[in-house]
């Protein structure tokens, strides 16, 4: 490249033969006529002149093909937009003065910083003729800008409300995607940062793809947390093998790691749902040794991250709750619902910690909204967890869900009447809203897997009712709905499943004595059923009756004694 770039510079300063000459190698030259022009060279200014004005001209050449590359002087003009105290003057700037490129990226800049400071209407800015005008030099001498300009200014202009189909913004995306091999590695992470930011990501497609696919071969550039973790939520998601490779240096450096860093590689994580357990490990590891200062915000978001990925950390969980219980009184009810069931989707229970959500949740019972409180029961039930108060939790409970009822939607009023079975807490107003003939039969029709899975909790409800609400008279189930769910797929027994088999096929002698994946009209299935006599001996299962069976074989009563 450089043997070319002189061999042009040449042509321009000497005729065709005298370029002849000088462009021939000294290595083919004859020893006499190396000897000559050694002679002749001390004696010809005139060659002297034709060097010096040589060189001359190939750094102008220079500079002409990389005018980006090299830092112009601070001008008058640079300093009368760096001093520009608002809209009109940096227009007034650009309508009296001849711009280049860099001076016009400038000003777009500074004109999108001072709008954004004073919070300027954009709309009279981008239809004045001088800001047009200004738009025209940037989209004729976009190859100029220099690389440290060329990302705020299309930063600038997307702030600025340009339309995103016109050609000068799409015109500086695209010298950006020319440009990526020659960004730093900073710069790009700035990209990143703009691009997965951006409200218009899904027209940036592109330049995305460009920039993936850098980062993917860049990767070992990244030294510092910021970028690891820039990157993991900005555009991890966008490729497999980038956020493999985030993971591993986010594992590097987890060390470095401050507790905001963490809470972002923790959402990146959970939202993306990769269950990445060595780097969980290492960050839960450190929130432990260095003893941080976290933030409610940031122990709702660790709760949520950790709950999302169903990673447990007992150590991590403990301090969570010793942080959180002194500042229950002073969180939102939103942030307390949200702990709430990120801790029951864990399955795990602090008692101090709940009761205090529990009293809380009492206390600000206004503050909830209807599905807020539903989340409150719905994990309440998930960990069987009954509060000390749970007279006035209950009744505040029935008070504010008693007449709305109706407004919920279907799978979330089944899944709060289970709930309350499960809390022993079901009254019939409940029932009676799940068990009526017009609500359970949309459910029943369903039958895909989130189908079957509501028709079980539909009989789970029947059996709450038959069994342990004495006062209830109905309505119920039909008979046909009591049968049993479809199956997820040929489930096979597990090595427990199997083990105890063998051993009651050994106990009971023979088949009539005992059966195994018994499907009750309760919703559960039994894994073996026997019947002993009061000597403990087995007797023929098939023989008697079973209410808790669909269709019983037998019908004898069994005797006095009998255990089942």
């Amino acid at each position: 490249m450089a043997a070319r770039l002189v061999q042009r510079c040449c042509r321009r300063l000497f005729g065709g033969s005298t370029f002849a000459s000088l462009a021939t190698p000294a290595s083919l030259l004859a020893p006499a006529s190396k000897t000559v022009i050694a002679r002749a060279l001390p004696q010809a200014p005139l060659a002297s002149l034709h060097a010096s004005s040589l060189s001359r001209q190939i750094d102008k050449l220079s500079v002409q093909e990389q005018g980006y590359s090299r830092l112009p002087e601070n001008t008058e003009i640079d300093e009368l937009i760096e001093s520009a105290s608002s809209p009109e003057d940096l227009l007034h700037v650009g309508e009296h003065h001849s711009l280049n490129g860099n001076q016009a990226s400038a000003l777009v800049i500074h004109l999108s910083q001072l709008v954004a400071e004073k919070k300027l209407e954009t709309e009279s800015i981008l239809q004045d003729s001088r800001f047009q005008q200004v738009l025209n030099v940037l989209n004729s001498q976009i190859s100029r800008v220099r690389n440290g300009s060329l990302l705020p200014l299309l930063k600038s202009l997307d702030l600025l409300g340009l339309e995103r189909n016109k050609r000068e913004l799409r015109s500086v995306k695209q010298e950006v995607r020319w440009r990526l091999r020659r960004l730093d590695f900073r710069q790009i992470v700035s990209l990143a940062e703009y691009v997965g930011a951006s409200k218009q990501a899904e027209d940036q497609n592109e330049l995305l793809s460009d920039m993936v696919k850098h980062l993917e071969l860049r990767w070992t550039e990244i030294g510092d947390t910021r970028a690891v973790v820039a990157l993991m939520v900005k555009v991890g998601h966008l490729s497999q093998t980038l956020m493999d490779r985030l993971e591993d240096k986010a594992l590097e450096l987890a060390e470095q790691f401050t507790a905001e860093d963490i809470r972002k590689v923790a959402l990146a994580l959970a939202l993306q749902k990769r269950r990445s357990v060595p780097l969980l490990r290492a960050i839960s590891y450190h929130l432990v040794q260095k003893h941080f200062t976290l933030s409610t915000s940031i122990l709702v978001d660790l709760a949520f991250a950790y709950g999302k990925l169903n990673f447990h950390q007992t150590q991590v969980f403990q301090k969570m709750a010793s942080d959180l219980h002194a500042r229950v009184p002073e969180m939102a009810p939103g942030d307390v619902m949200r702990c709430i069931k990120s801790f029951a989707y864990l399955k795990w229970l602090n008692l101090p910690l709940f009761e205090a959500f529990a009293q809380f949740t009492l206390d600000n019972a206004d503050r909830f909204t209807i599905l807020n409180l539903c989340n409150v029961i719905l994990s309440f039930a998930r960990l069987n967890f009954q509060p000390s108060c749970s007279e006035n939790f209950y009744n505040m409970v029935h008070e504010k869900l008693g007449d709305q009822l109706g407004s919920l939607n279907p799978h979330l009023l089944t899944d709060l009447v289970w709930s309350l079975c499960v809390l022993q807490q079901a009254k019939t107003p409940y029932l009676q809203s799940v068990l009526a003939p017009q609500f359970y039969s949309q459910l029943l029709a369903d039958r895909t897997p989130r189908g079957q899975n509501y028709r079980l909790k539909l009989m789970h409800i029947n059996a709450a009712a038959r069994l342990e609400s004495p006062g209830y008279q109905g309505p119920f189930l039909p008979p046909d709905a009591l049968s049993a769910p479809e199956p997820p797929g040929d489930r096979k027994a597990t090595p427990l499943q199997s083990s105890l088999q063998e051993v009651l096929n050994g106990v009971a002698k023979y088949e009539v004595n005992r059966r195994f994946n018994v499907h009750t009209i309760y919703g559960w299935q039994l894994d073996a059923e026997m019947m002993l006599n009061s000597d403990n001996q087995p007797l023929p299962i098939k023989d008697f009756a079973a209410p808790h069976l669909l269709q019983s074989e037998g019908t004898k009563t069994a005797p006095h004694g009998t255990s089942r």
